[in-house]
Formats: C-alpha cells, structure tokens, sequence
C-alpha cells in the first residue's frame, strides 16, 4: 500500500479524500480502505468518498477542453492522449448509446477501468456537457460508494 505509506500521519478523514480523488483508486480502493483498514465508521467513509471523488471532475473537464490541444503538440503527450482516448472510447459505449444514464452507470460499476477519471474522459469525448456530467458523476459516485460499502461488510460479494 504505497500510497497509504505515503499519506501516514495525516488525519484518516484527509487520507480518504485523497485516495477518493486519486485516478484508478477512487470511491474502489477508498472505501475498503476505510472500512477495513482505517476503521472508520462506513457512512464517514461514504460521504468522504463521494466528496473526494467528485473533487477532480470539474478540472478535468476544464483541462479536457482547454489543455489537450496544447497537449497534444508534445509527440509522447500526443500517443498517450491518443491511447487514453482510443481506450475510453472502447470501454464507453454504454456511455455512447444511453448518454447521461450510460455515464452514470459506467461509473456507478465499481469494475476496473470505470469511475470518475475515465467517465469524464469518455463524456468529453461524446460531447456532454459539464453540469450534467457532474450530476451523473454524483448519482454514479454514491451508486460505486455503497456497493463498495456493502462488499468492504461483507454483504455483497462483487469478485
């Protein structure tokens, strides 16, 4: 647990924040680990986790429209863009086909490769705009939160 090492000694409030805004990690990895290795009480480390999670959409979107062409004038910056784009655009199509219920569903699935960063990503690239995107990125967020928190206790078994 590299970055829990990294954040030791800050109050467990902040580590699951952080962690919740943390690209791959997000609501997936927060919540377990404040469930079941910080001990926090799992409605804390709910309302944490959406909060942290939800923290990076608007700059991503903001950096999605105003940074990427600059972006992609730098060649390695070009192929990784270029890649990520290609990816996200395979994995949305559930996006593509139902929109703003797709986007919520796509993050809402605690599965690798969904959550907020990639449906971001993907709503970008299918052209939906910022406000909704933020609102199916909160439904999505506490959809992934509470089932994360009903596997983190054991009542649901997602693997």
């Amino acid at each position: 647990m590299f970055l829990l090492e990294l954040l030791k000694g800050l109050p467990k409030w902040l580590i699951i924040l952080i962690t919740s805004a943390t690209p791959v990690i997000e609501v997936r990895g927060a919540v377990p680990l404040g469930i079941a290795v910080l001990k926090m009480p799992a409605v804390e480390v709910v309302i944490l986790s959406v909060i942290g999670s939800l923290i990076p959409v608007f700059p991503i979107l903001w950096a999605l429209n105003t940074l990427i062409e600059h972006f992609r004038k730098v060649s390695m910056l070009d192929r990784f863009i270029g890649w990520l784009f290609e990816r996200t655009k395979r994995k949305s199509k559930i996006i593509d086909d139902l929109k703003l219920v797709g986007l919520t569903l796509f993050i809402g699935i605690p599965f690798p490769g969904t959550g907020v960063w990639t449906g971001c990503v993907a709503a970008y690239l299918l052209g939906l705009k910022p406000v909704p995107t933020f609102i199916a990125a909160l439904i999505g967020t506490i959809i992934a939160s509470l089932l994360m928190t009903a596997a983190s206790l054991g009542i649901i078994h997602l693997f």
